[in-house]
């Protein structure tokens, strides 16, 4: 650091000295930890153990940022305790069981008191000094009862604080943003809207009935001790999704992230173009360090399971500051809810039964393609000078098929890999031990599709009596396919005389030639609602299962439209399916009764397997 810095360090050391988290910094320094990174992991850590501070710098030594001054932006919340919240916490379990996960569920239950801001390391004491001088004020007029009055529009649902309650706790909000100014020398913006303690926000209209009767159940008058609490979180990250590791991953290559069960990792969606399928590039919360990590090793983890939280202030209790530092927080947040799993309805045999009395549909990604194991420059590494194909690896398929333009046309159409073609038969096998009776089979014009469909409809038996009918409608989004340019993908008549059993006289909802690089989300989904539609209206009314073999994104795009549910957000349509793995699949049936299409378990199982890395044999006897 600069001789400037290190005098200005030196006068925060002294200047804490005597308070009663000192001991925490001086322990760390003469542990021989520089003071800045020091002050970074005590607010990082919230200040509470020198264990927690000293293990989150040796996990932290190689993050790249450890020496740039980011302080951690705060926020300060009235939450509830006691009995009141057991009944908001079993309401967030079954909103999100019943009505699929909202906004609200990303943070725990909580009445904002004033937005984020930001605070140097060095004056976080201060803001806890803050804290209780605010509550101190406050506290003899803190109202016993918090009344809360529930509201509900077509998007949000929630309690909202009125009359004098709200005035009390926005003075106390106004109290500390004034105490923080001085004290820490921070700019906080105490809240002057109406107060809500949100239940539900962003969730679908059609879901709304439901939410309002269980939000009946909680009653506002349950016990309950309000607890100002002090949060903080990464200024960095605050727009990217959050993943949570599921499975330990040991790197194969240097820019390849070490994941532990349990790590969350920051992802930016809109910085995914350097990573193959299956992968992202996120930096770990853990360490700091950024690379490359398998998607599906992880889960969707809450916007706020990466807060700190640092010291409270309990209203009816007149304890001192010191004494609420709720010893059971960590870094590890609030509001981290799992919804009981919930079991099948019918069983494997009602299911069978019902398949064979009901139109139904199967949505089916393909299977392994050979870009997602050997990369982008997998074209590269099968291609002799004069263009030519060759098999460099054994999960290379063994040929491909001719194409006008010669091979350079498969490196935006990529084949099946070998492992991509088991698995396709593997799936086939599977559905014909299923008994289940395929009627119609519709194909995305990608050849990994068209060689998916080709696999199972062999092991069904079915290769010569159902033509693959080729529909453009429910191709990949081309937003996410490489290219200035509409992708080039093989013809109908170099199909055929690659021995693929397609159908010549199909009419496809959308020509090929209709396809147009970087279409918007809303056409995507559009095209794929329209494609669906037309299928579904075409395949004779007899009862059968039309088979839809598609990529990753079609089993959202293609099934939401028949459940009657609107668009996903784009951005948890992206997270979705990058999770989807190969031969995924979704499977809706008719209900004629009730004249709606139903979500139900496929009716074979998934397919779990390992990666196998590359082997060279001269590295194993030569000893290198």
């Amino acid at each position: 650091m600069a001789a400037g810095e290190t005098q200005l360090y030196a006068k925060v050391s002294n200047k804490l000295k005597g308070r009663s988290t000192p001991s925490l910094l001086d322990s760390l320094l003469g542990m021989g930890f520089p003071a800045h990174t020091v002050l970074k992991a005590l607010a990082a850590t919230g200040r509470k153990t020198v264990e927690e501070a000293s293990d989150w710098l040796h996990c932290h030594c190689n993050d790249p940022s450890l020496d740039d001054p980011i302080p951690q932006e705060y926020a300060l919340f009235l939450c509830p305790t006691g009995s009141l919240l057991e009944k908001l916490q079993e309401f967030w379990r079954e909103s999100k069981r019943q009505c699929t996960k909202n906004r609200a569920h990303e943070v725990f239950p909580h009445i904002t008191l004033c937005d984020f801001f930001t605070c140097e390391d060095q004056k976080v004491e201060c803001l806890y000094e803050a804290l209780k001088r605010a509550g101190d004020r406050i506290l003899g007029s803190f109202p016993s009862v918090v009344p809360l009055v529930l509201h509900s529009s077509v998007s949000y649902l929630g309690f909202f604080v009125n009359d004098s309650p709200a005035d009390v706790i926005r003075e106390f909000a106004a109290t500390f943003a004034t105490e923080a100014s001085v004290l820490a020398d921070c700019t906080v913006k105490p809240c002057t809207k109406q107060l809500h303690l949100t239940l539900a926000h962003k969730f679908y209209p059609h879901h709304q009935r439901t939410l309002e009767q269980l939000a009946r159940a909680i009653h506002p008058g349950h016990s309950c001790q309000w607890t100002a609490a002090l949060y903080s979180r990464d200024m960095r990250f605050v727009h990217y999704q959050t993943l949570k590791a599921l499975f330990q991953y040991k790197p194969q290559n240097e820019d390849e992230l070490t994941l532990s069960p349990g790590d969350y990792i920051f992802v930016d969606p809109t910085q995914q173009e350097e990573a193959s399928e299956g992968w992202v590039i996120g930096i770990s919360h853990r360490t700091g360090c950024r690379g490359f990590l398998p998607e599906n090793y992880t889960e969707r983890a809450s916007e706020c399971d990466t807060w700190v939280k640092h010291r409270t202030y309990t209203f009816s209790l007149a304890v001192d500051l010191n004494s609420r530092k709720d010893g059971a927080a960590s870094s590890k947040r609030n509001g981290e809810f799992h919804p009981p799993q919930t079991s099948r309805s019918l069983s494997s045999v009602q299911a069978l039964q019902a398949t064979i009395v009901r139109k139904s549909v199967l949505v089916v990604r393909h299977g392994e393609r050979v870009d997602q194991i050997f990369g982008k420059s997998w074209l590269q590494q099968c291609s002799t000078p004069d263009g030519k194909y060759y098999r460099p690896d054994l999960n290379f398929p063994c040929s491909l098929p001719r194409r006008s333009n010669g091979i350079k046309d498969f490196e935006n159409d990529p084949p099946l890999s070998s492992c991509g073609i088991f698995q396709s038969r593997m799936a086939g096998e599977a559905l014909l031990d299923s008994g289940i009776r395929i009627t119609s089979v519709f194909a995305s014009p990608a050849l990994r599709c068209i060689q998916t469909a080709k696999h199972i409809l062999e092991e069904l038996k079915l290769e010569k009596r159902i033509k693959i009918r080729v529909e453009p409608g429910i191709f990949e989004w081309t937003k996410w396919e490489a290219g200035k340019a509409a992708p080039t993908l093989m013809s109908l008549e170099e199909l055929r005389e690659a021995n693929f059993n397609v159908s010549m006289d199909y009419r496809p909802v959308l020509p090929l030639a209709s396809l147009m690089p970087a279409e918007s989300y809303d056409e995507y989904v559009d095209r794929c609602a329209m494609s669906m539609e037309r299928i579904v209206s075409i395949c004779p009314e007899d009862v059968g299962v039309i088979l839809i073999v598609g990529h990753g994104s079609a089993l959202d795009s293609c099934t939401r439209p028949l459940l009657g549910l609107p668009p996903r957000d784009c951005g948890d349509f992206a997270q979705l399916v990058r999770k989807i793995p190969s031969l995924g699949m979704c499977f809706c049936e008719e209900n004629k009764e009730e004249g709606k299409w139903e979500l139900v378990n496929p009716p074979v199982k998934t397919l779990t397997h390992g990666s196998n890395s590359a082997f060279n044999w001269r590295n194993w006897i030569l000893g290198n």
